[in-house]
C-alpha cells in the first residue's frame, strides 16, 4: 500500500481499534486459479486472526500454508470537497479529494477440520459478537439445538491467519491546516458521519 509519511499510521492501539471496529475483512490469496477475494468477520486473538468460511468454499482447497494472505480492513470514508478548506475562500489551492483509514495484514492461513476447533472459533466470535449486539441477551450456541448445531459446523472450515507484517494508512487531511481539518471535519458531522470527524480530529490516533 503506497503510504505517504502524513498519512503513516503506527499506533498500535489506533490499528487495532480500526479491525475490531470494522472486522469484515477482504481476504486476498494469490491462488493456483488465480487472485481470489473473500469478504470474511475476523478477530484478533493473540498474535493473529480467527475466522471460519464455508465448506463449500475452494479456498481451503486451493491455498497452502506458504501462500500470502492480506486481510484488508477498512473503516468509514468519505468524499472531500474543496469547498469545505476555509483556506480556498482565500488561495483557491484545493482539490478534491478522499478521506479513509485501512488497515492491511499480511500473513498465512491455517485452516482446520477439527470440530473442537471449528466449536472454539464459532464460539469465540459468536461470544465477541453477540455481546456488542445484544449484551447479556445474547445468543448462545447451547440456545440451538445439538443435532443442528453439529450438521451446522460440519460444514465450515475454521482458520487461523498467521501475521507477518501490518500496513497501517490513516489519510484524515493532515498535511492541511488546523483550520482545514476542522473545516472538513465539521462538514461530516453535518452529514452523519461523526466517526470520521472524530478520527480526524485526533489524526486517527487512539484516544
Amino acid at each position: 500500500m503506497y503510504i505517504p509519511a502524513d498519512f503513516d499510521q503506527s499506533d498500535p492501539a489506533a490499528i487495532a481499534e480500526l479491525c475490531a471496529a470494522s472486522p469484515l475483512a477482504t481476504l486476498v490469496v494469490m491462488t493456483s486459479h488465480g487472485m481470489v477475494a473473500n469478504h470474511i468477520p475476523l478477530l484478533a486473538e493473540g498474535d493473529g486472526f480467527i475466522g471460519h468460511v464455508a465448506l463449500a468454499n475452494p479456498l481451503h482447497h486451493d491455498v497452502t500454508p506458504d501462500m500470502p494472505a492480506l486481510a484488508i480492513f477498512t473503516a468509514a470514508d468519505w468524499y472531500v470537497s474543496p469547498n469545505w478548506y476555509p483556506s480556498k475562500a482565500q488561495t483557491h489551492r484545493a482539490v478534491p479529494t478522499w478521506n479513509y483509514s485501512a488497515v492491511h495484514v499480511h500473513g498465512t492461513l491455517e485452516f482446520s477440520h477439527a470440530e473442537s476447533e471449528k466449536r472454539r472459533v464459532v464460539s469465540k466470535l459468536t461470544t465477541h459478537f453477540e455481546s456488542q449486539t445484544n449484551g447479556a441477551g445474547g445468543w448462545r450456541m447451547g440456545d440451538a439445538p445439538g443435532d443442528f448445531l453439529k450438521d451446522k459446523l460440519a460444514n465450515i472450515v475454521a482458520f487461523r491467519l498467521h501475521v507477518t507484517r501490518i500496513e497501517a494508512k490513516a489519510k484524515l487531511n493532515q498535511n492541511r491546516s488546523h483550520d482545514d481539518v476542522q473545516g472538513v471535519a465539521g462538514e461530516f458531522e453535518k452529514r452523519g458521519n461523526a466517526g470520521l470527524a472524530r478520527a480526524m480530529r485526533t489524526g486517527g490516533q487512539s484516544e
